[in-house]
């Protein structure tokens, strides 16, 4: 299910920002929590963000809570992830995800992007 497209990744000095942004392709997400993920090379994917349906709730990994924050525009049915202080560390593809239920855990997504490369040099 590939009915999501995200954009704003790009390079990035470490210390910086970037703003990721997830619109449909062909669908509404208004009713549906959302999640961002990533992936380094050679690595699982991880969770990173996921926003209640409303936008009422957030929960954030450890290793971004602080400095990353998730955000919706429901009327523009468009989620966000504002990503400050970047650490190379941070570096992988980011994938957007929606679900029927705000999860840390990938498989409760029904729906994925692409994803979008964030590439933050140290």
């Amino acid at each position: 299910q590939r009915q999501l497209v995200e954009s704003g990744g790009g390079w990035v000095q470490a210390g910086g920002s970037l703003r990721l942004s997830c619109a449909p392709s062909g669908r509404t997400f208004s009713s549906y929590a959302m999640g961002w993920f990533r992936q380094a090379p050679g690595k699982e994917r991880e969770f990173v963000a996921t926003i209640s349906r409303s936008g009422s709730s957030t929960y954030y990994a450890d290793s971004v809570k602080g400095r990353f924050t998730i955000s919706r525009d429901n009327a523009e049915n468009t989620v966000y992830l504002q990503m400050n202080s970047l650490k190379p560390e941070d570096t992988a593809v980011y994938y957007c995800a929606a679900g029927q239920t705000s999860s840390r855990n990938a498989y409760n997504y029904g729906y994925w992007g692409q994803g979008t490369q964030v590439t933050v040099s140290s």
